[in-house]
């Protein structure tokens, strides 16, 4: 008996012919590509938010709420990890742009108003750190 074994390549291509999700045609890696752009965007967009500073919370359930953003980012940054895992170059490019996009929308002086520039007043979340 023969298996036909596979083997994970671990170096980066450029292909369509591995998607991230279970089809391999053009329009479900291009809905690969928008998701993995999409899910970047909300973790720079859960860095960057100001929720709980301008609800006027008690500290229990600012604390609470602080920690479900926190895990919800944490979570969703760990899924474009893993599409980055893939070794597909696209997707690599596509978390890459969602997070600069992110940040140019929520995290830059571009889309905000002078008083509340990125430094002027602290985020709900701690920064990103490896």
């Amino acid at each position: 008996m023969h298996q036909k074994t596979t083997t994970a390549s671990m170096t980066f291509f450029w292909g369509k012919n591995r998607s991230l999700s279970s089809s391999d045609n053009l329009d479900s890696y291009i809905l690969d590509l928008v998701w993995v752009f999409l899910l970047s965007m909300l973790v720079e967009c859960l860095s960057h938010t100001r929720l709980i500073s301008s609800a006027g919370f008690n500290d229990v359930a600012a604390g609470l709420l602080q920690t479900l953003m926190y895990g919800a980012r944490i979570g969703v940054a760990y899924l474009v990890m893993l599409a980055v895992m893939s070794f597909n170059v696209g997707a690599l490019i596509a978390a890459v742009a969602g997070y600069s996009v992110g940040f140019l929308v929520f995290g830059s002086r571009v889309f905000r108003k002078p008083e509340t520039a990125m430094y002027g007043k602290p985020t709900d979340l701690p920064p990103l750190s490896c």
